[in-house]
């Protein structure tokens, strides 16, 4: 699929279903089922497949620009999107064909889940177990899984999951494996109800003895930190990178449209004739553009595989969920009352920025990773 074509495809399911379920998602608080039946329909969820199996064949680039383009309408389908996009990159490498053309057919949503409450943020080190024991007749050919999700986006909806666990029986510190939505013993425990990204659906999952054939293991046993490392940091990290730009994008022009239109009807200016205004408009202008040229050079980084890439992909998503809170709060203030309502989308928006800077690896979590990595030292304990 062209740039060309995966944009437009892109485009009318926005217009078909992203941007007019947008406030109801929210407001509701439901998945956007809509939105994603159109993202199917029109080729997108299909878009990071690989082509000998019927997908669009796009890269990072082309992902995170997805993210992005989604966020600016509606954040719940964008992190939806972004999830899916990155249990598919490990679907695609590890994964079994015919899942691999569902998925590229969009017939099947996948996601990511690796957050339990045990690690917290540390998601790469899961405390949930894979073992044999306790199965009839100790059959090696099966797995039992039992773990505690904190945290699965699209858990409800999801036709599968990309499930981390302890190491069945090699060395290190975790494994990954395909688990099937449905699953026995897979439980949903709780519907979401945050303050931004309503219709997300990210929800606790319970796996209490999941049986799962042992060929679900998704790369080698024990491999999983270099999967979730190597792959899935980079796409994750920049796709949420783009998901606050889009935030930021669609906040700052809902401002500019929003002050070149009001009037101090007892003077005759527009808000926008205050010099302040116009100050505060133009710092949400520069960091909006100072983010997007870093998730831009960061892209680069990691598809020409620079030396900085790893360094470029964390400060990425620390940098432009810290601009998206102050660039949304920054909105809120220029706008006043008007903001604070429904009408003009920035309180939405407002609220949606603020998850990026707690889903791990949170802000404070890179923070301590970018200052590891200017100092010279390791990045995770794992590494001697």
């Amino acid at each position: 699929m062209s740039h060309a074509t995966h944009l437009a495809a892109l485009q009318r399911a926005i217009e078909d279903a992203v941007e007019p379920g947008a406030i109801e998602v929210d407001r509701g608080g439901v998945f956007p089922e809509p939105a994603v039946a159109a993202l199917r329909r029109e080729g997108v969820l299909g878009l990071v497949s690989a082509p000998d199996v019927g997908g669009g064949g796009a890269g990072l680039d082309v992902a995170v620009d997805v993210v992005r383009r989604l966020a600016q309408h509606c954040a719940s389908t964008a992190m939806i999107t972004c999830m899916h996009y990155a249990a598919t990159v490990v679907i695609e490498a590890h994964g079994p064909e015919p899942l691999r053309r569902q998925i590229a057919a969009g017939e099947h949503l996948s996601t990511l889940a690796f957050s339990e409450t045990g690690s917290r943020s540390h998601f790469w080190a899961p405390v949930g177990t894979a073992s044999v024991s306790g199965l009839s007749g100790g059959d090696s050919g099966q797995v039992r899984l039992d773990a505690t999700k904190s945290w699965v986006t699209a858990a409800s909806a999801a036709d599968s999951y990309v499930w981390s666990s302890q190491p069945l029986h090699a060395e290190g510190v975790s494994s990954l494996w395909l688990v099937p939505a449905d699953a026995s013993g897979v439980k949903v425990v709780g519907a979401f109800d945050g303050l931004g990204l309503r219709g997300n659906d990210s929800s606790p999952v319970l796996a209490e003895g999941v049986v799962i054939p042992a060929d679900h293991l998704l790369a080698g046993d024990g491999s999983g930190f270099e999967v979730m490392m190597g792959v899935v940091l980079p796409w994750f990290c920049l796709m949420n990178a783009g998901f606050s730009v889009g935030l930021m994008e669609a906040t700052t022009a809902a401002t500019a449209q929003h002050v070149s239109g009001v009037r101090l009807e007892h003077v005759g200016d527009r808000l926008a004739d205050l010099p302040t205004i116009r100050a505060y408009v133009a710092r949400m202008r520069i960091a909006t553009d100072q983010a997007a040229a870093l998730v831009a050079d960061a892209v680069d980084a990691v598809l020409t595989d620079r030396d900085d890439a790893q360094l470029r992909v964390l400060e990425a998503k620390a940098a432009t969920a810290e601009a998206a809170t102050e660039v949304t709060g920054t909105a809120m203030r220029v706008c006043g009352g008007a903001a604070f309502g429904k009408g003009l989308g920035i309180e939405r928006r407002f609220r949606d920025a603020r998850a990026a800077t707690v889903m791990a690896p949170t802000t404070d979590v890179l923070y301590d990773f970018i200052g590891k990595a200017v100092c010279g030292l390791p990045l995770f304990e794992t590494q001697e």
